[in-house]
């Protein structure tokens, strides 16, 4: 047997597995197509958050699964990922509460000379 005409056929799984993927990128451009729908909506802003939080969750859930493989792996490293990646975003907003003084280059209040 030839080994270039193994790779003539195409395999069928590869082409079903092209297919959703084309189908989960069209329904994430559907989702961020309906955030623009909700942004100019005339709705609260308590509402609003809300169903945009909820729009990209969904994106970045399906984007997750599909894309970075993590549907088809152990249901242990995939609690694991989303566990450190829970820790990490909230360590990330550890200095948010200073980052108005920093704009200002401030210095911080227990520098010498600060009122206490």
């Amino acid at each position: 047997m030839n080994p270039t005409s193994q790779h003539a056929t195409a395999d069928p799984s590869h082409a079903d597995k092209l297919g959703k993927y084309l189908v989960v990128y069209l329904v994430i451009l559907i989702i961020a197509g309906l955030q623009f729908v909700v942004a100019y909506q005339h709705i609260d802003m308590s509402a609003m958050l809300f169903r945009m939080l909820l729009l990209a969750i969904l994106e970045a859930v399906l984007a997750v699964v599909f894309f970075m493989h993590l549907g088809g792996e152990n249901r242990t490293f995939v609690i694991w990922v989303a566990l450190i990646t829970l820790f990490v975003f909230a360590a990330m907003q550890y200095g948010w509460t200073d980052s108005n003084r920093m704009e200002r280059l401030a210095p911080p209040p227990s520098a010498a000379g600060a009122p206490q």
